[in-house]
Formats: structure tokens, C-alpha cells, sequence
């Protein structure tokens, strides 16, 4: 019945894509994917710190109820991470310190929650990503109904069962299936020119031209010069 089942995932990204990619900041990964996709501002990281990489397990759920997200935690495999659409909604808390504990036990790799948790005080001092639209210290509801391993959408951002999610201090990313080969190595190479450049600002020898080449092109009026 749609809106209330659970599927099986067809694919998933690999373990060796998985830890390839988590060497790469979140950022160089969305600008070579034209910054086109991102989870939402509101979507912001709540652990201790440190970056989030793994297959996608997906979770629909109606707002402020978590069913589905308990049965989630119990199928998904270690190294996954659950990522559910909850509508947004903050009014009720989707997950606490006792259902992060079991992801724990379960070797899950990050939490991405497009609605509200609880214990932010415990989840600060945690080193399991957990990513989150808000927090709200009312509990959820457990009747249903809700879907697992469909495609879900969380501020545009599509997110296919088995796509790779990536997490970092800036935000949440997913990289489909099929483009985690093309992706990865645009990063890179976005990676390696951003560390050279680095290299060159540091020691004072970064180009600034291209700044007035920029504004020449625009047509910038600048004061003192001849007006058009």
C-alpha cells in the first residue's frame, strides 16, 4: 500500500566509493555538482564533529511519528545512514538518545533527520553524525504510517535508496549512484586546485588579477574614471 510499506534497496554505493569520498570536503563535492544540490540550510550538524559518509537508507514518514524509523535502524546495514523525510516539522522530536544508542550498536554511520530531535545536550557530546532540521523536547508518535526505501526530498535535494550522503560541518549532500565515479573525480581535482591555492595565499603570491578582469568585463564604473 503507498504510504505504508517497506521496499528493498536494488542498489548501493560501495564501501570503497564510501570512504573515498570522505576525504573530500562537502563543499568541493557541491560546487563541481554546480551547487544544484544541498539539504536545506536548516539541515545543520548536531554532534561532536566529524564528517558523515555512507549509503543511503531511506525513510518517509508522516510529520512528528516514528515508526518507521524504528524499523529503519533495524534493517539498515553498518556503514549505512538512515536519512528521513519528516516533513520538516519541528513540533514533535523524530529521535533521542535511545534510538541514536541502538544506530550505535548498529554501526550506522549518521542520522539525517528533515524534521526535529531531542537530548541535543547528549547528542553534542557524540561522535555518531547526527544532522537535523531543529529540536523539540516533545516525543513522537509510533502508529504509522510511513515508507522505507523510497525516494524521498528533503528542500529539493532527491534522495534515492543507496545514493551516497555526504555530511560535514557545512551541511548535508547527496551524490546519485551513477555519478559518484564522475563526481568523485571532479572533486578531486576541485580539492587539489583549492590546496594549491592555498599553498600560494599563504605564501603571498596568490593572483588578484582576476578580480579588476572580472569587473572590466561587467562594465563596473569605478569613481575617477571616465564615465560611459
Amino acid at each position: 500500500m503507498i504510504g505504508f510499506r517497506i521496499l528493498q534497496r536494488r542498489r548501493a554505493v560501495s564501501a570503497d566509493t564510501v570512504a573515498r569520498f570522505r576525504e573530500l570536503p562537502v563543499a568541493n563535492v557541491s560546487d563541481v555538482m554546480n551547487r544544484m544540490t544541498a539539504g536545506g540550510a536548516r539541515l545543520r550538524p548536531l554532534h561532536r564533529g566529524g564528517a558523515m559518509a555512507g549509503a543511503a537508507l531511506t525513510v518517509k514518514t508522516r510529520p512528528g511519528d516514528n515508526l518507521m524509523i524504528h524499523k529503519a535502524l533495524d534493517l539498515a546495514q553498518p556503514g549505512d545512514v538512515v536519512v528521513v523525510d519528516g516533513g520538516g516539522d519541528l513540533s514533535n522530536s523524530l529521535i533521542g538518545e535511545l534510538m541514536i544508542s541502538h544506530a550505535k550498536v548498529r554501526g550506522i554511520a549518521g542520522l539525517v533527520l528533515w524534521g526535529a530531535v531531542r537530548d541535543l545536550a547528549w547528542i553534542r557530546a557524540q561522535e555518531l553524525p547526527v544532522f537535523a532540521a531543529g529540536v523539540s523536547h516533545r516525543g513522537p508518535y509510533k502508529d504509522g504510517p510511513g515508507e522505507i526505501n523510497v525516494p524521498i526530498a528533503i528542500e529539493g535535494m532527491v534522495i534515492e535508496p543507496g545514493d551516497l550522503l555526504l555530511g560535514d560541518d557545512d551541511g548535508v549532500l547527496c551524490v546519485p549512484h551513477a555519478q559518484t565515479e564522475a563526481v568523485f573525480r571532479a572533486a578531486t581535482a576541485k580539492h587539489q586546485q583549492e590546496e594549491k591555492k592555498m599553498r600560494a595565499i599563504l605564501a603571498g603570491e596568490d593572483d588578484r588579477r582576476w578580480i579588476d578582469a572580472a569587473l572590466e568585463r561587467g562594465g563596473c564604473e569605478r569613481e575617477g574614471s571616465a564615465a560611459s
